[in-house]
């Protein structure tokens, strides 16, 4: 995912094409001058030394995935101009792509009718709809809202700013909610928003999005779907059924989210949140009057809470949508089956392995195992052991911690001397992951063979 130099060519050739609609204006002078330029980022190029490879394969641990040069080319001429999506006036065409490529996510799902924008990364796109369903439970009194006990953290966190109660329902074996465990929780009433998570951050879970569908008839509640790490996985071509009916349930819900800086290929921060009813627009109404004053068309700013956002985002966004369209056949929605290929072949290898015992299998690309054990403290100390010693290999994995519930029928952990147990977990998120599984699958056996000595 490197520049190359024929990309920063391509670069060049646009910065020309950029500038030559511009060109009429008189030649001005930077107000900064070149002098230190090139030794300023010399020295900040030497301090990115100390990063993990996120680009290269061997990295394998966090959701962290390169932009496409496209992206970064896009959004490096975008940054020109440095244009600002928050008014037509400081980003006249850039909010107009920015409304084009969140039609066509919203098409994704399959929304031609819808209210949306971009936004600054998953945190701030489930504030917003975590703030239209506090505004519309006013008009239905329902405030409290409920998300499964593996749902992002943000959730419990934007509850507490917004001041509504967030409750917690269990989730299953496979870290997806409880649908009985719900419906408990419905019974108590004044339920006017369920969280539904596809694609955990633990482990990639997909919560039962059609039952819960089913539920609402009955008990009045809106849908938020959290798919800000999962969502474009709705393209893939190899998701196991029960994944596959979840995502195309996708279109029922009242809300989505999606990170477009997590597998859309985006550099951060470029999230984006949609509503199926436009309607909620009027929740956003406001007056500013030195901003809106250039165009009776809409303002982005006015049907969002962020002010002052990137328009090179939108820029580099629409420009890759152009390059890699969202469509079934597309190379792109093929990159995303290749990610969820190499998280099923690298799971398959962890089941027969004589080291590890895989949680379960994943249904998207993010795969979480045990190293097998007596004990669960004994486990999570071997799990920190094969992290730091695959470090110094330069492969570079993840722990986190797994609730005993999800690990309990995999018999691999005889004495539960605690109620969680640490888990190596690795986001499978690069499709060229594939093509170095096999090598990967080999340093991670001789790391855990020097670890158990």
């Amino acid at each position: 995912m490197n520049l190359s130099k024929e990309a920063l060519a391509t670069l060049a050739s646009c910065m020309q094409t950029l500038e030559e609609g511009f060109e009429h204006l008189p030649a001005t002078t930077a107000v900064l001058g070149s002098a230190g330029d090139e030794q300023a980022l010399v020295a900040a190029a030497k301090r990115m030394h100390n990063n993990y490879p996120y680009q290269h394969p061997f990295y394998i641990g966090q959701m962290l995935k390169p932009p496409h040069p496209v992206a970064h080319l896009a959004y490096t001429m975008a940054m020109n101009l440095n244009p600002n999506n928050h008014a037509l006036d400081g980003g006249r065409e850039s909010s107009k792509m920015e409304k084009e490529a969140v039609a066509d996510i919203a098409k994704m799902f399959g929304w031609d009718e819808f209210m949306g924008h971009l936004c600054g990364g998953g945190t701030m796109a489930n504030f917003e709809a975590l703030w239209v369903s506090r505004e519309l439970a006013k008009e239905s009194e329902r405030r409290t809202v409920l998300a499964s006990d593996q749902s992002h953290y943000t959730h419990s966190r934007l509850s507490q700013v917004l001041e509504i109660p967030l409750s917690s329902v269990a989730t299953d074996d496979v870290g997806a909610m409880d649908v009985k465990a719900l419906e408990q929780e419905l019974e108590k009433g004044d339920i006017g928003l369920v969280v539904v998570t596809l694609g955990t951050t633990l482990a990639g879970s997909v919560d039962p999005l059609p039952e819960i569908l089913e539920l609402g008839k009955r008990y009045e509640f809106r849908v938020h779907v959290d798919t800000a790490y999962g969502g474009y996985f709705t393209l893939a071509s190899n998701l196991d059924p029960y994944t596959r009916m979840a995502y195309d349930a996708i279109k029922q819900a009242d809300s989505v989210v999606i990170d477009p800086h997590k597998h859309g290929l985006q550099p951060y921060g470029c999230g984006c949140v949609l509503f199926k009813d436009p309607s909620v627009g009027r929740i956003y109404k406001h007056d500013s009057p030195y901003t809106y004053f250039s165009s009776n068309d809409l303002h982005l700013g006015e049907i969002s809470l962020e002010c002052s956002r990137a328009g090179a985002s939108a820029v580099a966004l629409w420009t890759t949508m152009q390059a890699f369209p969202l469509s079934l056949d597309g190379e792109f929605a093929a990159s995303l089956s290749q990610c969820r290929q190499a998280a099923m072949e690298f799971h398959y290898w962890l089941h027969e392995s004589e080291y590890f015992t895989p949680l379960f299998g994943p249904q998207l690309d993010i795969v979480c195992w045990i190293v097998n054990s007596e004990s669960a403290s004994q486990a999570s100390e071997l799990s920190q052991k094969v992290f730091d010693e695959a470090f110094k290999r330069e492969l570079h994995l993840a722990v986190a911690s797994a609730p005993h519930s999800m690990c309990a029928a995999l018999q691999c952990i005889e004495d539960w001397d605690q109620d969680h147990v640490i888990v190596l977990r690795a986001c499978v998120m690069k499709p060229e992951h594939l093509e170095h599984m096999g090598l990967i699958n080999i340093m991670l056996t001789e790391v855990v063979k020097d670890v158990l000595g």
